[in-house]
């Protein structure tokens, strides 16, 4: 649920409205809105922010690794909408013991590689992509 602080933000407001368990906090650095994500909603979202509000570019994936803390990890999704101009990092807090999070490239064919890097770097597990495999280290890594 996001506080009322952000129900003035135009994007916040018609996302609640769709769906209010969606987002669960958000901040705006530098002009560049990010909101927090229920890991258990990203596909549904991503889907909505393309159709719905022009996010037709994914622009990267990438992870956060924050040690001694639940969820320990973060990932992170910054889209771009060409028609408006707009930027908007989501991020999904996923658990430390077996990181796992759905695959986007439902959404947007390029998440494949993103999604692919992140899992050889962090081990988080995108459920559902085409073909998770290591993409930078050697299968035999731990």
């Amino acid at each position: 649920m996001v506080d009322d602080n952000w129900k003035d933000v135009p994007l916040v407001r018609k996302l609640t409205d769709w769906d209010g368990e969606a987002i669960t906090g958000g901040n705006n650095d530098r002009g560049e809105l990010a909101l927090d994500i229920a890991p258990e909603k990203i596909l549904v979202v991503c889907h909505h922010l393309k159709a719905k509000h022009q996010f037709v570019r994914l622009s990267t994936i990438t992870a956060v690794d924050w040690p001694g803390r639940e969820p320990r990890f973060e990932v992170v999704y910054h889209l771009h909408s060409i028609e408006t101009n707009r930027r908007l990092r989501l991020k999904c807090g996923v658990a430390g013991e077996r990181p796992e999070i759905d695959s986007v490239t439902a959404v947007w064919g390029a998440a494949n590689w993103y999604e692919r890097e992140v899992f050889d770097l962090f081990g988080i597990v995108f459920r559902d992509h085409p073909d998770l495999r290591r993409i930078m280290m050697p299968d035999d890594w731990q």
